[in-house]
């Protein structure tokens, strides 16, 4: 009985299968994949740099809530999703400490006010106050511009009833971000980021992690694909900083021979690393308190010996010994 099937105008192989159909728009899907791979070794090399520069030691970070001066409105709000994306890629970089944005840092120290007035039960696991990790660095900024621009179509291969291709809604964001240092509040670095939609935050790699709650939907969103790109942006440019940012501990024990750092394997240190420990000095503007410049004076090198999560055990292997003390500034060589 003669088949039914429509020929493809395909010889058969000589074991009578036909050879797989040629891959409809392979080539633009491989310079993607090649520009994506360019991408990556890009990322691995400036990783690489960064971690020789910086010793792959951490710094604290938390975002605040970006100001939503574009006047977008939508279904999701703006200011939540940058900030919601922006803390998991700094998690996902690993050159941070990620804590809580600032709403979720108010709401544990309410829960500690609250558990401090004696209106809850009292155990071990009570939160207590005096125990929340200050930040280093503070991440701020604002969201200056959105077009969202949906209108186009058509194109593209209709495959089994569906079509796959052809133009797509476009969405542009243009955001500003601060770097600011918790401890003068001065800003240490802002740079302006302007993002698209159709980039897919392919910058460092991103995940794409699924996100619930009131932003979930941002996901499937012109506007939420370019806050994406936005804030993969904006995360390569604060790891671009980081050696520019000084490293700093402090000795918070001085016993039986060996130097307590305030630094351990949550920071990034590896057992071997070596700090400088002396006196800081700081120079003040004597109008307003400023800080204009810090300098340390050098009394010991000390090298970790043992790394706890909080703490590094260190011995010390160059200087005296004798005159290091409990408070000590610790600095990198």
């Amino acid at each position: 009985m003669r088949s039914c099937r429509p020929t493809t105008g395909v010889a058969p192989s000589p074991n009578g299968s036909r050879p797989a159909a040629p891959f409809v728009g392979g080539q633009g899907t491989m310079h993607r994949a090649i520009k994506i791979i360019l991408i990556a070794i890009a990322l691995s090399a400036l990783a690489t740099s960064l971690a020789a520069e910086t010793g792959g030691l951490r710094y604290t970070i938390t975002v605040s809530k970006f100001e939503n001066r574009a006047g977008w409105h939508g279904r999701w709000d703006l200011g939540d999703a940058w900030g919601l994306v922006m803390t998991d890629m700094l998690q996902q970089t690993g050159k941070f400490i990620v804590l809580g944005e600032t709403d979720m840092r108010y709401e544990a120290m309410a829960e500690q006010d609250l558990a401090a007035s004696g209106r809850t039960a009292q155990g071990r696991k009570t939160p207590a106050t005096g125990q929340m990790t200050p930040a280093q660095l503070l991440v701020k900024g604002a969201i200056t511009h959105v077009q969202d621009s949906t209108a186009g179509g058509g194109g593209g291969v209709r495959i089994k009833g569906f079509r796959v291709g052809g133009k797509k809604g476009k969405a542009e964001v243009n955001a500003t971000v601060q770097i600011v240092d918790s401890t003068t509040g001065q800003v240490v670095a802002s740079t302006s980021v302007v993002a698209t939609s159709q980039s897919r935050a392919a910058r460092i790699g991103y995940s794409g992690r699924n996100f619930g709650g009131d932003v979930g939907g941002f996901k499937n969103d012109n506007v939420g694909k370019a806050i994406e790109d936005a804030v993969a942006q904006a995360v390569e440019w604060l790891v671009e900083q980081l050696p520019g940012i000084p490293w700093t501990g402090t000795v918070a024990l001085v016993k039986n021979g060996k130097v307590y750092v305030n630094r351990g394997s949550r920071e990034g240190v590896p057992v071997g690393q070596v700090f400088v420990v002396g006196t800081a000095d700081v120079i003040r503007d004597p109008d307003t308190g400023e800080i204009l410049d810090e300098s340390i004076n050098e009394i010991a090198r000390v090298r970790a010996d043992e790394v706890r999560e909080k703490l590094s055990i260190c011995s010390v292997i160059s200087g005296d010994a004798s005159k290091v003390q409990r408070g000590m500034a610790v600095h990198l060589p």
